[in-house]
């Protein structure tokens, strides 16, 4: 009996010994499984189609407006002002929409008229493409002009949905997802941004490739097709999400501020009193109300669209993480990045297309060291300090781009600025023809092929220009130029981690009723500093200046870690008040 019992003992650890493996299989496949059809991985392949697709599109579109205008500039600035401007504009009335409406409704409204209005764009692309040349015959040309009109219409209705869908699903969303817990909401936000970073490579390389060995009607139907898909798939997997999360479902109603009750008083024109919540309110003064009713309907929309505009950016001020959000802005005014200004720059210096891709390889690499950092800081000092010490190691890193500037080999010559301002004097003449090896010409050989190096083309916060310029003969040295892209690669580092602590610092400190307008402001902010940014370069556009572009550009950054500076010692302060208090209360135990 003994010997049996010991055998089943035997037999059964052997069998629990066998087992366990499988078990152990079986749990993994199950984690795997719960993880993949989870909110979370769901919300990530979402972000990941609609990236790659922004990605495609807006590198696409460059090309295809200077391909259309005659390899001409002229399409390419029309449609960047037209984008920056319609988000200025309507960056308010977006966020008050999205906070007025469901949030799966939102969702769905906004991935419908992006996808869609890419879908047409494209159609209308193929077509001009395909009969350019009968397009150009019809109404004496003036129907080339309407296409030209209705390709930047759906454009940037397209750019204008992707804006919303962006401040939905980054901004709101996943909040309501991770819920309380900081830590995952910093990881997801972090992950999104590894996302964009990577794509922002392999995304306009896939579409580049398609039309330079296709054509650009092969290419536009590449992202047709991929437009399509994606519509459907992200219609699915956002639709899961909100079923998986309850909490989307419930939105709060309940803004605080008066300015809240009279936009919505206004919104609904009804007379009598107006009830939000357990509060009874009165509506504006009798003669207030009549003179707006009084009023056509056209002219009373457009005074509600003004209120709504008024009062979003009134609520964007009134905000706690007001200063460190304009300070975010700030760092929108510079041509220390790689965008199109800083890379035609580059171009004149002698480097080539193919040096420039390897450049910005590194600086992608170097933005995802930002995402890591911001992790790592955020998880030990908070997101006070990971802000300060992200904005120390930017401007530390931009000081190598001004020291470029006095380098040997660097351009840099304000005595440019005379000639250009006194051109009677044939003296003057004579010497900014010397001088001409640096400069910009404004029109191009027309024997010269359009698209040299598809590198020479950059997309840069949905405002496109190309470097039309034959690369220069090589500087006496290379030492400007490298400290140059030295602090512009190494910046990356303190500017993603910087971006990633200001957008958190958004999410958990603006209320729920507000996130749509406050974060549709901010995108109007951005806009608008991105613009004078731009204005800078159309005020000094020769290479010679571009070392005072630099000087300047450093000048918004320092200020807008500044304002950051000022918001994080407010939040100290503010947070050393509350924790004092909490430690006191325990002292008083008749309270």
């Amino acid at each position: 009996m003994v010997e049996d019992s010991e055998g089943l003992k035997n037999s059964g650890s052997q069998r629990i010994w066998t087992e366990t493996p499988i078990r152990r299989e079986n749990r993994f496949i199950d984690a795997v499984l719960s993880y993949l059809m989870g909110p979370r991985f769901l919300v990530y392949a979402s972000c990941a189609l609609s990236i790659w697709g922004d990605r495609m599109w807006h590198f696409a579109m460059s090309v295809f407006l200077i391909e259309l205008y005659g390899h001409n500039l002229l399409l390419t600035a029309v449609f960047g002002l037209v984008v920056a401007g319609s988000v200025l504009v309507f960056g308010a009335l977006i966020g008050d929409w999205i906070d007025r409406k469901p949030r799966n409704k939102v969702a769905h409204a906004s991935l419908f008229i992006q996808n869609s209005s890419v879908t047409a764009c494209c159609v209308v692309l193929m077509l001009v493409f395909s009969y350019k040349a009968e397009i150009e015959q019809m109404w004496h040309g003036w129907f080339t002009v309407f296409c030209y009109a209705v390709v930047i219409i759906l454009a940037d209705l397209a750019n204008l949905a992707s804006t919303a869908l962006t401040i939905t699903i980054q901004k709101d969303w996943i909040v309501v997802i991770t819920g309380d817990n900081r830590g995952q909401l910093a990881g997801m936000n972090a992950a999104i941004r590894r996302m964009d970073q990577v794509i922002n490579i392999f995304a306009p390389l896939s579409v580049g490739q398609v039309m330079t060995w296709a054509s650009n009607v092969i290419g536009c139907g590449f992202i047709l097709g991929w437009n399509l898909i994606s519509l459907l798939v992200e219609f699915i997997f956002l639709s899961r999400v909100y079923q998986l999360v309850p909490p989307l479902a419930v939105k709060s109603q309940q803004n605080a501020g008066e300015y809240v009750i009279e936009r919505q008083v206004e919104l609904t024109n009804v007379p009598g009193k107006y009830y939000l919540g357990n509060l009874n309110l009165t509506v504006f003064p009798e003669m207030q109300r009549k003179s707006v009713t009084k009023l056509p309907l056209c002219f009373r929309k457009m005074h509600r669209m003004l209120c709504t505009c008024r009062d979003g950016w009134k609520a964007y001020y009134r905000q706690s993480v007001f200063l460190a959000g304009l300070g975010l802005a700030f760092l929108y005014t510079t041509v220390l990045g790689f965008d199109c200004i800083t890379t035609g720059y580059a171009y004149t210096q002698g480097i080539s297309g193919s040096l420039l891709s390897i450049l910005m390889a590194l600086s992608a690499f170097s933005g995802l060291m930002g995402t890591v950092l911001f992790t790592k800081l955020r998880k030990h000092y908070g997101l006070a300090v990971t802000g300060v010490v992200s904005s120390l190691l930017h401007v530390s890193c931009l000081m190598l781009c001004v020291f470029s500037v006095f380098a040997p080999g660097s351009p840099f010559d304000l005595g440019i600025f005379s000639l250009l301002t006194s051109k009677n004097s044939s003296l003057n003449h004579e010497t900014l023809q010397k001088n001409q090896l640096h400069i910009y010409p404004f029109q191009r050989n027309i024997n010269q092929p359009i698209l040299p190096d598809r590198s020479s083309i950059h997309w840069t916060n949905n405002t496109v220009l190309l470097d039309s310029v034959h690369g220069s003969d090589h500087p006496e040295s290379y030492i400007s130029i490298i400290l140059l892209f030295s602090g512009v690669i190494l910046a990356r580092i303190g500017l993603w981690s910087f971006d990633l602590t200001v957008t958190q610092l958004l999410q958990e400190n603006i209320p729920e009723s507000e996130r749509g307008i406050v974060n549709g402001v901010q995108s109007s902010m951005n806009y608008l500093m991105d613009l004078v940014h731009f204005i800078m370069v159309i005020l000094a556009p020769q290479p010679q200046q571009f070392g005072l572009l630099v000087i300047i550009s450093l000048l918004f950054v320092i200020t807008g870690h500044v304002m950051y500076f000022i918001y994080a010692k407010k939040y100290k302060i503010k947070e050393t008040v509350i924790q004092t208090n909490s430690e006191r209360k325990p002292q008083n135990p008749s309270v």
